[in-house]
């Protein structure tokens, strides 16, 4: 495994403390003790931790929750539903979610703004990325629905093009292991964790981080990632101070 690449050879350095953070977050985190759907304990334990960590770092905060709790736009597909059309169900899935989230920071205390790139104007503001970055620096969290507005692209992909978008110092997987390894280590006791790891071994090795599209964006844009177990006492605090979580994928000493 390559080294990332130092700070004085112009590529991002490999960790620090970071001002401005984008959190990507998988709708499962709003299921709480059911399969599917959202749950509003569930809801208000993630937003009290999101508070805790805020008032710990003051942070800028922006958020990118995906709809896996309500539905997969590849699952609709399988079953024989057009595959644009299945897309665009789980984007309106990811809208829910972020209102749930909104709703359950707000009682945090946090204000919280929701915009999404499919515009529903009753319930949220239209994705403006100038309007976003003047939230952030009112000291309000934003959260991004819809993922990027269009089909065949996750949102892993959407978060990525919003962290670069707002100018983030850096993006953070939320996940249930508590980094990258070279198996997965729930089906494989024997799997190694990466401490670091370049982009471009993320995308030779196949690993099942985020979907390759997401992976070389940042690769192309030099955005460092994080990926962490959001579960772990104090984790995201942690991560944001530039504490030595999870695992760190950004350039190798070629760039990539």
């Amino acid at each position: 495994m390559t080294e990332l690449a130092d700070p004085s050879s112009g590529c991002a350095p490999a960790r620090g403390t970071y001002r401005r953070v984008l959190l990507k977050l998988g709708g499962e985190y709003l299921v709480g003790d059911g399969r599917y759907g959202i749950d509003p304990r569930a809801a208000g334990r993630l937003a009290a931790m999101l508070a805790q960590t805020l008032r710990d770092t003051g942070v800028q905060l922006a958020i990118v929750i995906g709809g896996g709790n309500l539905w997969r736009g590849d699952t609709g597909h399988e079953l024989g539903m057009e595959e644009a059309q299945s897309h665009y169900i789980g984007m309106l899935g990811t809208c829910m979610n972020a209102l749930a989230l909104q709703e359950a920071l707000e009682r945090q205390g946090v204000v919280t703004r929701v915009q999404t790139a499919i515009e529903m104007r009753q319930v949220a503001e239209p994705y403006i990325r100038r309007r976003a970055i003047d939230h952030l620096e009112d000291g309000k969290v934003v959260i991004f629905g819809a993922g990027t507005g269009n089909p065949f692209f996750t949102t892993d992909t959407a978060g990525a093009l919003r962290a670069m978008e707002i100018g983030a110092d850096v993006m953070f997987k939320a996940t249930y292991v508590d980094g990258v390894y070279d198996a997965d280590p729930r089906k494989v006791p024997s799997a190694t964790k990466y401490e670091t790891i370049s982009y471009l071994e993320v995308l030779n090795q196949r690993l099942q981080v985020m979907d390759s599209t997401a992976i070389s964006l940042c690769m192309e844009h030099g955005l460092p990632l994080v990926v962490f177990r959001l579960e772990e006492d104090g984790a995201l605090t942690r991560a944001i101070r530039g504490e030595a979580v999870g695992t760190l994928i950004g350039p190798g000493p070629n760039g990539y």
